[in-house]
């Protein structure tokens, strides 16, 4: 039994551990249930009763020289693998990281803002849910007014609606300031609408209002025109054509002309070449009256445009729903 002992010590010691499967093979040599280790376990079980004492405590010894080795080897190949692995070249460039953009929606609309900031209006906000005062009766919408009806309006209970415009946010300016007001009402809206090419349930609009002393037309056609100088660039083809609206009065829309190059802008304008892309008007004396302003004093301008007109007209995108699929294919191409 003793020499037993000694021949696996000196087997163990002289055993060669230089890798990860080296220090597997001394394991499974050694130290696993089938190893050498347990075969001297196996022995001692037929050893004297007198001789057990002796050969007991060389065999304590030997499994606690064969697994300290173990466990030095195995801390070693750890120590020398983490070095391993930090021994690389701080020079070379980090691995690249995907970065996110504005969504073109936001670009537009921030360019917007700048341009009407810079002529002086100020950005005004309101609530997404509102009551029927300033989302119709303020506005000088009739009791019985098609867009009050459900096919139009997404009621959310008795007397409360997802506001169909931003209309609403200046009404409840000029309800709180005094003239002279000069602001816009970027934002979304809902409306209950078939989805198309054209339109959506919910879109982005951006509303302005102008009210003032002895504010007339011209002065709307002025800012409009400035706007489309630049932002489209001057030489741009526009057009006013006579509207209505509840809230102004003379009212009229703004169209860009598209061409009739393509199919598609055959489909996105109906075959005229021309595009839609704002409303506006003269604000009617009943809408100043419902907001307590003097009419016979003041006077003012309203227009309301959509962001998603304007960002279909700014990068060719035919298909307004391409705005809200989130295909990243999309996306990738506003990165700056």
């Amino acid at each position: 039994m003793k020499e037993l002992v000694e021949n696996l010590k000196k087997e163990a010691i002289f055993f060669k551990i230089a890798s990860a499967a080296d220090l597997e093979k001394y394991r499974l040599q050694f130290l696993a249930k089938k190893g050498k280790l347990n075969e001297v376990f196996e022995a001692f079980k037929t050893t004297k009763l007198e001789n057990k004492k002796e050969f007991g405590a060389l065999i304590n010894e030997l499994k606690n020289e064969l697994e300290e080795k173990y466990s030095v080897f195995t801390k070693s190949l750890i120590n020398n693998k983490t070095e391993n692995e930090l021994a690389f070249d701080l020079t070379l460039p980090g691995d690249s990281r995907k970065l996110g953009t504005r969504h073109p929606l936001s670009i537009v609309q921030n360019e917007i803002i700048s341009i009407f900031e810079k002529m002086g209006f100020i950005i005004s906000e309101g609530p997404e849910i509102e009551d029927d005062w300033h989302n119709f009766s303020a506005l000088n919408f009739p009791e019985n007014h098609p867009a009050r009806d459900m096919q139009d309006t997404f009621f959310v209970d008795r007397g409360y609606a997802l506001r169909t415009h931003t209309s609403s946010v200046q009404v409840r300016v000029m309800e709180n300031q005094k003239p002279p007001i000069r602001t816009i009402s970027p934002g979304r809206v809902y409306r209950n609408e078939a989805i198309s090419a054209r339109a959506n349930c919910f879109f982005h609009q951006l509303e302005g209002l102008y009210i003032s002393k002895d504010v007339s037309f011209a002065d709307l056609k002025l800012t409009l025109f400035k706007f489309v100088e630049e932002f489209f660039g001057s030489g741009t083809k526009v057009r006013f054509r006579p509207s209505y609206f509840p809230f102004t009065e003379p009212s009229a829309e703004m169209d860009i002309y598209l061409g009739v190059d393509s199919e598609e802008d055959l489909r996105l304008t109906k075959g005229t070449g021309w595009l839609e892309i704002l409303g506006c008007g003269m604000v009617d004396e009943n809408v100043l009256k419902n907001c307590s302003i003097d009419s016979q004093i003041y006077s003012g301008y309203a227009f309301g445009m959509g962001i998603e007109r304007i960002a279909m007209l700014k990068y060719g995108i035919k298909d307004l729903r391409q705005f809200f699929e989130n295909d990243i294919r999309l996306l990738d191409q506003f990165k700056i």
